[in-house]
């Protein structure tokens, strides 16, 4: 899966990461589990479908910047790309109660509220800023954050990510193509995080 994070980010991602567990293809409808996003309920592209690979037990590989060191074993995973260099996934964490899934959610936010500074301390070949839209009525709530990265080498990315909570369940969206700040798809990404939430169960 190649997924729209330059490959510095990626390197960002694997130097703040534990170790990566080999994840496993699950049915995406097994009882009682949460359920995915569909391709098509994804932020619009202009020129390309989105598809998607399957439900995997697992941390994804590679891991999301800033936040992948936080991610547990127990992670399931969804990604999506489509045929011009735009990716997304989808990881969701289910805990045995809410309290600790009201503590991941804040660690994920905790993550994403320092991560243009964490982007350039591991990397200083990378500049980052970033931006928070704000929190969705949804469930038990989902907040949006931007980060648009350029490198010394001139590749220019933005990535949207979101974490929301239902219940015990957390899910982390993330989005990215090339561009900056004018080409996130805010409103679009907005509405497929309130339907990641809402779908769950």
């Amino acid at each position: 899966m190649n997924m729209r994070v330059n490959k510095g980010l990626l390197a960002v991602g694997a130097a703040v990461a534990t170790a990566v567990v080999v994840g496993t293809a699950m049915p995406a409808a097994a009882a009682g589990s949460p359920k995915f996003l569909a391709p098509s309920e994804l932020p619009p592209h202009s020129s390309s479908a989105w598809t998607a690979g399957p439900v995997t037990a697992g941390q994804p590989d590679p891991l999301p910047m800033c936040v992948g060191e936080a991610l547990p074993s127990t992670s399931v995973h969804r990604a999506y790309r489509t045929d011009y260099d735009t990716g997304a996934l989808q990881v969701t964490v289910v805990e045995r109660s809410e309290q600790r899934a009201k503590d991941f959610a804040a660690l994920l936010r905790k993550k994403l509220d320092g991560c243009a500074e964490t982007v350039m301390k591991l990397d200083p070949e990378t500049t980052a800023k970033q931006k928070y839209y704000g929190r969705l009525a949804v469930e038990e709530g989902a907040h949006v954050y931007g980060v648009h990265t350029v490198t010394s080498w001139g590749a220019s990315d933005i990535n949207m990510f979101s974490v929301g909570r239902d219940g015990t369940t957390v899910t982390l969206v993330q989005w990215g193509q090339m561009g900056g700040f004018a080409d996130a798809q805010v409103s679009d990404f907005k509405a497929t995080t309130t339907t990641a939430v809402n779908k769950l169960y």
